[in-house]
C-alpha cells in the first residue's frame, strides 16, 4: 500500500500507532472537552469581570459627580432661601436695594470661598440681569436667554449642561434655584457655578491609568467632558436640526452647530440609558474596537462612560487562553509520551514474535543458540514480564522448543522411512525381474543345461579320459 493511503487508512497502521492513537484519544478527548468547559466559563467569568469593573468606575466616578451637584444644589438652595439675599432682591426702591447689598454680597462670597469647585456665584432679578456676584464681570449682564434663568423663574430648581461662558468664556455646570419673598413671589433667581475643570477632574481621574478613559455626555449626546479637549462637544451622533437650533438659541457650548463624531451604535446605548451597563462599538477615530462601560448620573440625566480598548480588553482573556492551551500542550505531551512508550512495550515484543516465526517457518529459529539476533534478545527480555505478553513470548518459547523437538523426531522417521522404502523398492524391483516369463524361460534353460552337464559327467566316469573332459567341462 501507498504512504499516502496507508497513513489515511486506519486498520492499515502499525499496532504501535494504533495504541498510541487509541490511548491519545482516551486522554486528550475527554481533557480537550474537560478543558474547552472549563475555558469557556473561565473567559465568561472572565469577561463578565472585566465588564463589572468598567461599570463600577463609570458608577463610583458618576456617583462622585452626583455628590457634587447635591451638595451644589443644597448650597443653591440654602442662598436662595437667605435672609439677606431674599431682602435684597425683594426690595423695590434702589435706596433698599443698596442698603441690603453688602449684607447679600458678603452672602455670596461665604459661598464661593467655601468650596474651590466653584467659579461664580451670583444673583439676579425676574428680568435676568444680574445684581450681585463674585465675580464683578457679570454684574449687570443679562443671562435671560439662559435655560436655567428661565427654568428658575418658573419655579423650578435647575441643573444645566456644561455650559461655555458668555461673560468668562470660561465652561461650567449652573444649578439655579427661585428665590422668593416671604409671600412667596419669585422676586429672582439664585446661581452657583461649578467650573468645568474641576468636573474634569473627577471624570479624568480614572485616565491615570492609560489603559482605560472616562467621558460624559448630556442628555442631547453631546460630549461634556473628556480628556481630550479637541472632541469636547461634540454629538456621538448627528442631532436633529430642532436640536440644534434650540442649543443654537441657548448659546449652549458656544457654537452655533454641533459636529458629529458619527458613533451611532455608542450614542444608542448611553443617550437615555436608565441603568449600568456595557457595550461594544467601532471608533472611526481610533479606527478599533472599543468596550465601553456606562453609568447613568441620578440627579441629571447625563451618563458617564468608561472606554478602553478592545484590544486591552481582551488580554486578560487572551492570558487565560493561552494558560489552558499551555497546560493542554504540556498534559498532552506527556500524555503523548507515556502513549508512545506504552505502545512500543507493547508492540516490540509483538514485532520479535513476528520475526521469531517467520525465522522458525523457514526452520531458522534456535532461541539458545540465537541469542546475537535482535529480536532473540527482545524476546528473552519479555519472557521475564508478568503480564500477557510476557506470558505470551513464554508460551511462543515453549512451542517453539516443542516444534523443533518434532521435527527432528520427524527427520529421524523420515530417514527410517526412506531406508525401508529403498528396500521394498529393490525386493519390489527383484520380484518384478524374477516374475517374467522370460526369466522363467532362462531359468528353465539354466536348470536343462545343469541337468545335461550332470549326465554328462555321470556317463563317462569310468573312461580314462574322464578327468581331463571334467577338467574340460569345469573349464568351460
Amino acid at each position: 500500500m501507498k504512504p499516502l493511503p496507508r497513513l489515511l487508512y486506519p486498520p492499515a497502521w502499525s499496532i504501535a500507532a494504533k495504541v498510541s492513537v487509541a490511548l491519545l484519544s482516551t486522554a486528550l478527548v475527554p481533557m480537550s472537552f474537560n478543558a474547552y468547559y472549563n475555558l469557556r466559563h473561565s473567559l465568561e467569568a472572565a469577561e463578565g469581570s472585566e465588564y463589572r469593573k468598567l461599570e463600577l468606575l463609570a458608577t463610583s466616578t458618576a456617583s462622585r459627580l452626583d455628590q457634587l451637584i447635591i451638595d451644589t444644589q443644597r448650597v443653591v438652595i440654602q442662598v436662595s432661601s437667605e435672609r439677606n439675599v431674599v431682602s435684597f432682591l425683594a426690595a423695590t426702591k434702589p435706596e433698599a436695594k443698596e442698603a441690603f447689598r453688602p449684607a447679600a454680597q458678603s452672602v455670596l462670597k461665604n459661598v464661593f470661598g467655601s468650596n474651590p469647585d466653584y467659579d461664580a456665584v451670583y444673583l439676579m432679578d425676574r428680568k435676568g440681569r444680574c445684581l450681585a456676584s463674585t465675580d464683578p464681570s457679570f454684574v449687570g449682564q443679562t443671562y435671560s436667554f439662559r435655560e436655567y434663568f428661565q427654568q428658575a423663574i418658573e419655579g423650578h430648581s435647575y441643573i444645566s449642561s456644561i455650559l461655555m461662558g458668555k461673560t468668562t468664556g470660561r465652561a461650567g455646570l449652573y444649578l439655579s434655584n427661585p428665590v422668593r419673598s416671604d409671600s412667596g413671589e419669585i422676586v429672582g433667581v439664585a446661581v452657583v457655578k461649578i467650573k468645568e475643570k474641576d468636573i474634569g477632574k473627577i471624570v479624568n481621574a480614572l485616565s491615570r491609568d492609560s489603559k482605560s478613559y472616562a467621558f460624559l455626555v448630556d442628555q442631547q449626546g453631546v460630549i461634556i467632558s473628556h480628556l481630550d479637549k479637541s472632541l469636547m462637544y461634540h454629538s456621538l451622533a448627528p442631532l436633529s436640526p430642532e436640536t440644534q437650533k434650540r442649543i443654537a438659541a441657548d448659546k449652549r457650548y458656544g457654537f452655533t452647530q454641533v459636529e458629529s463624531l458619527d458613533l451611532p451604535q455608542l450614542a444608542a446605548v448611553m443617550v437615555g440609558a436608565s441603568e449600568p451597563s456595557h457595550s461594544s462599538y467601532y471608533s472611526q477615530l481610533k479606527g478599533k474596537r472599543q468596550i465601553v462601560g456606562l453609568a447613568p448620573l441620578e440627579v441629571v440625566p447625563w451618563v458617564l462612560g468608561v472606554n478602553k480598548s478592545e484590544a486591552l480588553f481582551s488580554a486578560p482573556l487572551n492570558r487565560l487562553i493561552w494558560q489552558n492551551s499551555r497546560s493542554l500542550i504540556v498534559v498532552g505531551a506527556i500524555a503523548a509520551l507515556i502513549a508512545l512508550l506504552l505502545a512500543r512495550s507493547i508492540a516490540n515484543p509483538i514485532h520479535s514474535l513476528t520475526k521469531a516465526a517467520q525465522a522458525l517457518k523457514q526452520g531458522d529459529f534456535d532461541h539458545e543458540a540465537g541469542g546475537n539476533c535482535d529480536f532473540s534478545q527482545d524476546l528473552s527480555k519479555a519472557s521475564y514480564t508478568q503480564d500477557d505478553i510476557g506470558q505470551l513470548v513464554r508460551v511462543f518459547l515453549q512451542m517453539a522448543q516443542e516444534v523443533k523437538v518434532r521435527e527432528q523426531k520427524l527427520k529421524q522417521q523420515v530417514i527410517a522411512l526412506h531406508i525401508e522404502v529403498d528396500e521394498a523398492k529393490k525386493a519390489h524391483q527383484v520380484a518384478e525381474i524374477t516374475g517374467t516369463d522370460y526369466f522363467q524361460q532362462l531359468q528353465q534353460k539354466a536348470q536343462q543345461l545343469r541337468e545335461q552337464a550332470l549326465g554328462h559327467l555321470k556317463g563317462e566316469g569310468g573312461m580314462g579320459r574322464g578327468g581331463e573332459r571334467k577338467q574340460e567341462w569345469g573349464n568351460k
